[in-house]
């Protein structure tokens, strides 16, 4: 079973500080799960429900990358929107961290490093796809059913939009990258009109 979350152009492979974050949210879940059996599920939700706002709210993802913002300013728009999508607890807290810590412009990189943690943790196989246009549903299953038939299961995609990349796909699971993507096809073609001249 595959299940997708978007993230912009503007998220890239999780750094270490990403990774940091996300692995503090996934400690806090499975502490919370002692009292709330569903904690990791519930907190999960939330980040998702966090990234569809922010991949289809353009003014949103403006915001979340804007350094010129002090905190107070980032803080009351960001719990704004929070309050809005009935998000609270610990996504909450974790965006107040990212801004007391002058990282909100991280929210994309920990929301895919914490989707990535939680996949392995599942049996899960993350499948990075970057695209020109957000992928439909049908897409997605198209994605996840030629991994499956690579011999890749459990399949769990994180996709990023990238619209400089003009066409095709970009899939990176594993240690496995498989770039075809317009932008490449056309670099090849200019490396070999250059090799020819």
């Amino acid at each position: 079973m595959a299940s997708a979350e978007t993230i912009s152009s503007s998220a890239s492979t999780p750094s270490g500080l990403a990774e940091r974050y996300a692995q503090a949210l996934i400690g806090l879940a499975d502490d919370r799960r002692q009292t709330d059996p569903a904690a990791v599920d519930r907190i999960a939700a939330d980040l998702d429900r966090l990234f569809a706002l922010w991949r289809e709210d353009e003014t949103f993802r403006a915001f979340v990358a804007d350094p010129r913002l002090d905190s107070a300013s980032q803080k009351k728009g960001a719990f704004a929107v929070l309050d809005r999508a009935g998000i609270s607890g610990e996504v909450r807290n974790l965006v107040g961290v990212l801004i007391a810590n002058r990282r909100l412009s991280q929210l994309p990189q920990v929301a895919q490093a914490f989707g990535a943690l939680l996949a392995t943790r599942r049996g899960q196989q993350a499948a990075f796809v970057t695209s020109a246009h957000p992928l439909n549903d049908t897409q997605r299953a198209q994605i996840s059913a030629r991994l499956t038939e690579a011999g890749y299961s459990g399949v769990r995609l994180t996709e990023q939009v990238d619209p400089s990349i003009l066409g095709g796909l970009i899939v990176r699971i594993g240690s496995r990258l498989y770039d075809n993507s317009i932008k490449s096809k056309l670099q090849r073609l200019q490396y070999a009109m250059k090799g020819a001249a």
